[in-house]
């Protein structure tokens, strides 16, 4: 099965203030490359990263990793032009794409892997999705089926009014951690990650 990763590294992080959150580093990798660098480890081929707000500066952060760039010209207007953006750059013959938030201090090369060998192990499934302590979280993996549907969304709203749409379809993943569930959307949200 032949799955793709697209990495939405688009946004304006308004809840952030001045920074651009993607950018932000604790030492190590900024958050954008960070997430980026692991769907690069993982089994995902090929790996796609969407860039729009602050674009050249997202591009530096992942200066020398094996991923193509596609820039999102309408990402102000919310994730679901990104989303599309990134799914109109893979290749044809794809069976799906996983999608990654580029502000995830948690995510890992071994929890996409997870989620792509449960993907991979029901062929009828149209996504599968990591769940911790009862909440979905993300990445998702989006079967291709569903791409003609993410195309009618708009504005600030990704894939899970569709997910949830065809719940039966989905397979739900256990994640013991809160990788999957842990974002970065304000000033408190990075403090809290950066003192651990």
């Amino acid at each position: 099965m032949s799955v793709a990763a697209i990495v939405l590294a688009a946004g304006r992080s308004t809840r952030m203030g001045a920074q651009n959150k993607l950018l932000l580093t604790d030492g190590g990798d900024p958050l954008v490359r960070h997430a980026v660098k692991m769907a690069v480890l993982s089994q995902l081929k090929p790996v796609v990263v969407v860039l729009g707000h602050e674009a050249d500066a997202v591009r530096a952060a992942c200066a020398g990793l094996p991923v193509s760039f596609v820039t999102n010209p309408d990402f102000a207007q919310g994730l679901s032009t990104s989303l599309k953006t990134g799914i109109k750059a893979l290749p044809d013959n794809i069976d799906g794409a996983a999608v990654i938030l580029a502000d995830m201090p948690g995510l890992d090369a071994a929890l996409l892997d997870r989620l792509y060998a449960a993907f991979e192990a029901e062929p009828a499934a149209l996504a599968a999705v990591p769940v911790h302590e009862g909440q979905w979280g993300n990445p998702c993996m989006i079967a291709a089926a569903l791409f003609p549907e993410i195309e009618t969304l708009s504005g600030d709203q990704g894939a899970r009014k569709i997910l949830e749409k065809h719940r039966a379809m989905v397979i739900e993943m256990p994640e013991s951690s809160d990788a999957a569930t842990r974002d970065i959307d304000t000033p408190a949200d990075w403090a809290s990650f950066a003192k651990k």
